[in-house]
């Protein structure tokens, strides 16, 4: 008896220190959607398609992507928030490796990558991908951002230059 609860205390012990996977990304059901986990350099997208490079991966005002080991471009269309774009949380690894999880769409046009977590390293930390809801926060006063895109200023000039579509006069039913 005491031989077989020494061997249940070992498998206990060994599941309770057992290293806890990766997290795992938060399937939307978009259409051609992969659960990922990826490697790759982050990069500023002009300057690894058209040669046209800038200092810092254009801080902040260019959009950025990942070139994988095996050299596949996959843009980023968004991290973690509702409707926001991911380059806050990538910009801080310009020209590094980083890996991420998050969705891979693959579409026959191209991929796009949706970043939900990401770390710089092997042992680091996973972290989620929300640094553009802690820079609105930071904006805008701390404000809720919940939905941060019903009361940015800037999305709210938007609409009031050029209507909910963008086309000055086209009105939702």
């Amino acid at each position: 008896m005491t031989r077989h609860l020494r061997l249940l205390g070992a498998l206990l012990l060994a599941t309770a220190t057992a290293p806890v996977p990766a997290l795992a990304a938060e399937p939307w059901g978009l259409e051609n959607e992969k659960v990922v986990e990826i490697e790759g350099e982050v990069v500023d997208l002009a300057c690894a398609v058209a040669g046209d490079c800038v200092a810092g991966c254009g801080e902040g005002r260019r959009q950025l992507g990942l070139v994988t080991a095996e050299g596949r471009l996959l843009p980023l269309a968004k991290g973690l928030v509702n409707f926001a774009n991911g380059v806050p949380d990538l910009l801080p690894y310009c020209g590094r490796k980083v890996r991420v999880d998050g969705l891979l769409i693959e579409s026959p046009a191209m991929p796009l990558l949706f970043v939900q977590n990401l770390r710089d390293g092997a042992d680091a930390p996973w972290r989620p991908a929300t640094a553009f809801e802690r820079d609105w926060k930071a904006a805008n006063g701390g404000a809720d951002a919940a939905e941060w895109f019903r009361a940015d200023p800037g999305v709210k000039s938007a609409i009031a230059a050029g209507g909910v579509y963008g086309i000055p006069g086209l009105k939702p039913e």
